[in-house]
Parts: structure tokens; C-alpha cells; sequence
């Protein structure tokens, strides 16, 4: 399926910055759809286009994680890897993607029906794995990242055609209100915001480092920021935060000795498959942005 036979709801990297309001549902399951997820949790979660979760996975979990994490970043032949990618600063490895296909210790996570079966019932139907990552954030000078929307990202280079995704980010490290964590604008969800400028090609190759093209301008961010605000996640080490795809979303740097980790899911309805992409000359890699859209099983 081409581009030419989805219709566009979302136009964005044109001549100018443009708002649209959010053409799709935030829920696409029935409201008493059985889950891991309570009616009064999904509310929120409609209302403010995020969901924490103090304790997805226990301490003895974590422990397996963080050492998978360790053992990763630690390997040459995983930072050789066109799927990692570096900090320019340090060298350090800042991203591992599709990491579910790397390791069978991440790949048992996805599979986790405390992990599915929530991205089921928020979307609707079956899904697939459109990205994974683990992010690694050491202390003293881990660059952030700017705000941005995910969908204008995966809409634009990938081809959703929908926001039909949603993210999870759990915890392996403790996220302090100081050591660069996820910040997001509550209720930014219902407004996509189309970035100006054209895509260039290979843009991920930059993109993946520092926000470039999809950067939203500082007018636009803060008429979004004064009218939502902004919400920093804290938690310990096992907690996750489920959000929508088109929050608007960012980090700050790390410049504390504390290091803070995670691994990143990105499930995306089987029934909202990746198209051509919307505003870019080329698909990305497929290990950023899925092509094989077996659902989770």
C-alpha cells in the first residue's frame, strides 16, 4: 500500500508549521474491554494521554534487565552494530534498537502480558512491535532529548497513517526528578503539531544523535506549555510510564552522577500498518521503524 491510497490527516514538514486537532481515538478498545488496566486508569490515560505505573516489574526482574542492559552495551560486537547508537560527546553507547530481536531476556518482556496485554487494551486490537530500544542515560553529561512528538516522527519517515501506538518506557535505573527524566505536556495528545522544513534523506542518522528536522518551534512549544503544562516522571527502579504517540515529550540532560536507564517499547494496532512514508524521500531502517508485522504473541 502506497501513500496515495491512505489519505493524509496529519500533513507536516511543509513550508510552514501547522496544528491539526487529533483526527483518531485515544482509546480504540470498548471501555470494559478486560486488561491489566482499571476503567478509572484508561480515563486518565483518554484524559491526559499517559498512564504511570508504580510497579510494572519487581525488584528481581530488574536485576535480570539491568545486567541484560549491562552485558549489551558492554559487547564490541553490539556497539559495532548499526542498531546502537553513540553519544558524539563521550562515545558511550546512548541507544541499543530492536533490542527484542538482539536479546531473548527483552524479547520475554515484550511478550509479557503485564506489558502486551496493556498496549492491547489501550489500542484495540492485536499488535506488533513497530520499535524497541533500551536507552542508557550515565551520570555526567548525557545528552536529552528535545521535545518532540513521536508520531510526527513515525507518520512522516515510517508511514503510520494513524495514532493508533502507544510507547512504554520502564525504569531499570532510579529516575530522579534531576537525572534527565521523560517530561511530558498533559492533554498535548489531542493537538498534532506539523514541523516545518523538509525531511533529508538519511535524516535518522542525525536525528538519533539530536533532534533536527520534526523539531517543533519555541512558539508553538510554549502556547503548548502554557496551556497543559509539563509533567516529569519520577519513580524507582521497575516503574513504567505508557503514553501515546502523539505526546508532546522530551528529557534533559544528565549532568548528575546518577545514571538513569531504560527500555523502550513501542506497540503499534496490527490494523494501522506502516505505508509509505507521509513526508520523507526514504523509509527508514526497518530496525527503527518495523516492516514485519507479526503480532505479539
Amino acid at each position: 500500500m502506497t501513500t496515495a491510497t491512505v489519505k493524509d490527516l496529519y500533513p507536516t514538514r511543509g513550508a510552514t508549521e501547522v496544528t491539526v486537532p487529533r483526527q483518531d481515538p485515544v482509546l480504540w478498545g470498548a471501555p470494559d474491554t478486560p486488561g491489566p488496566i482499571a476503567a478509572a486508569e484508561l480515563h486518565s490515560y483518554e484524559r491526559d494521554g499517559f498512564l504511570a505505573v508504580d510497579q510494572l516489574i519487581g525488584p528481581d526482574e530488574v536485576g535480570i534487565y539491568r545486567q541484560e542492559l549491562d552485558r549489551l552495551v558492554s559487547d564490541p560486537a553490539i556497539r559495532f552494530d548499526e542498531r546502537s547508537i553513540v553519544e558524539p560527546s563521550s562515545q558511550e553507547i546512548r541507544s541499543v534498537f530492536e533490542v527484542h530481536r538482539i536479546s531473548e531476556v527483552f524479547a520475554r518482556l515484550v511478550r509479557d502480558e503485564r506489558v502486551v496485554g496493556r498496549a492491547r487494551q489501550i489500542l484495540g486490537s492485536d499488535v506488533y512491535v513497530h520499535q524497541s530500544r533500551i536507552n542508557v542515560k550515565p551520570g555526567f553529561g548525557a545528552s536529552g532529548f528535545y521535545w518532540h512528538s513521536d508520531f510526527e516522527t513515525w507518520h512522516a519517515e515510517d508511514g503510520l497513517p494513524n495514532m493508533r501506538t502507544v510507547s512504554v518506557s520502564i525504569a531499570l535505573t532510579e529516575n530522579h526528578d534531576t537525572n534527565g527524566g521523560l517530561m511530558i505536556m498533559p492533554g498535548s495528545h489531542r493537538t498534532f503539531l506539523g514541523c516545518a522544513g523538509e525531511t533529508p534523506k538519511d535524516n535518522y542518522k542525525k536525528s538519533l544523535q539530536m533532534q533536527d528536522a520534526g523539531t517543533p518551534s519555541d512558539g508553538a512549544l510554549t502556547e503548548l506549555a502554557g496551556e497543559h503544562g509539563i509533567k516529569l516522571f519520577t519513580g524507582r527502579p521497575g516503574s513504567a510510564t505508557w503514553f501515546d504517540c502523539n505526546c508532546m515529550h522530551g528529557s534533559g540532560d544528565n549532568i548528575t552522577p546518577f545514571p538513569r536507564s531504560n527500555v523502550f517499547i513501542v506497540f503499534n494496532s496490527v490494523e494501522n500498518t506502516a505505508v509509505e512514508p507521509f513526508a520523507a524521500p526514504v523509509r527508514r531502517p526497518e530496525f527503527i521503524g518495523a516492516r514485519d508485522f507479526t503480532p505479539v504473541r
